[in-house]
């Protein structure tokens, strides 16, 4: 019984993160894209984020490593994609991951998180 036990919670733990809730488009807007500043980790570099209500964007390293950055975002049906100055654009989604804490996704891939 209680080998099942812990067979259960690790089939549990390994399937949570499927059933993260993903923000709508009015839900990024809302929580991101407003004019306020937040903070993007991705590849142990973070940056100070700013995604303005007009579709501009900034980005600015905290720290060492990385580079500044501005350009454009757009809402879509399941997200939201942006194009950096000198870059092809992407979309994303994103998926809550705690506690004013958001995974943002490319297919299955986690590349950043997001937090407040």
């Amino acid at each position: 019984m209680r080998a099942l036990f812990v067979a259960a919670v690790a089939v549990l733990a390994l399937t949570t993160p499927a059933f993260a809730a993903a923000l709508t488009p009015n839900e990024i807007q809302a929580t991101f894209f407003n004019g306020q500043p937040f903070t993007a980790s991705a590849t142990n570099i973070k940056y100070k984020m700013i995604f303005s209500a007009d579709g501009k964007m900034t980005r600015e390293p905290v720290g060492s490593g990385g580079s500044k950055g501005e350009g454009t975002w757009k809402l879509t049906k399941e997200g939201f994609c942006t194009t950096w100055k000198g870059s092809q654009p992407n979309c994303f989604r994103i998926l809550t991951a705690g506690d004013n804490k958001w995974s943002v996704t490319k297919g299955t891939t986690i590349v950043a998180t997001w937090t407040k």
